[in-house]
């Protein structure tokens, strides 16, 4: 009996410090128009990186999975890559973030992801692997893909959709309102972007 109530105080124990260090990690969340959030995380080829380290550079982050139709839509068609080497390009640092849980959709490996990469001539910066959720949950990072800009001095000035066209469709694409190209290119000339936010559509990402 004793034994029986040590372990559910235990569990309750455990319970409450994951609700304790979620809460703190959403309120640590970023916020367009404030610093965005520094991080580490590990890189597909064994590499660490923090926000920290680009300071004085445009950051974008795009939280991917492979196996999302929205995500495919992007990268099936070419525009994703189109993007990435269009703002590399430019002096843009690009990362993509994988958050998937093992066991779900969109999980990878470092090896995997590489392999990946490599067959859709990807150009991100790096590939970031999260498997623990804890970048996703610290930008609140809610679909695949949802995007996210920051400027030179640390700031976030984009969130949410790639474009305007909420579909699997890959025709919508042409004619669409890329929203991260009009943050950077606005940006990058000195002026205010005009679209800070936007909802972010996509499949959900799947965190543990």
């Amino acid at each position: 009996m004793e034994d029986r109530i040590m372990k559910k105080a235990a569990a309750v124990l455990m319970a409450l410090a994951f609700c304790l260090a979620l809460a703190l990690t959403q309120a640590q969340a970023a916020r367009v128009g404030k610093h965005a959030p520094d991080f580490t995380a590990t890189d597909s080829n064994g590499q660490i990186h923090k926000l920290s380290d680009y300071a004085g550079k445009y950051v974008v982050l795009e939280w991917t999975n492979r196996g999302c139709p929205y995500t495919q839509k992007h990268y099936s068609s070419g525009n994703m890559q189109n993007l990435q080497h269009e703002w590399t390009a430019k002096g843009v640092v690009w990362l993509t973030v994988a958050s998937s849980a093992p066991g779900e959709q969109g999980y990878v490996t470092a090896a995997d992801e590489n392999a990946y990469l490599k067959q859709a001539n990807a150009a991100p910066t790096a590939a970031l692997l999260d498997p623990n959720g804890t970048l996703g949950h610290l930008y609140n990072a809610k679909t695949t893909p949802d995007m996210y800009v920051i400027n030179p001095q640390g700031v976030l000035i984009y969130q949410g959709a790639i474009d305007d066209r909420p579909s699997t469709d890959p025709s919508d694409i042409r004619g669409a309102k890329n929203y991260v190209s009009m943050a950077l290119s606005e940006a990058m000339a000195g002026k205010p972007v005009s679209v800070a936010a936007a909802q972010p559509y996509g499949c959900s990402v799947k965190y543990r």
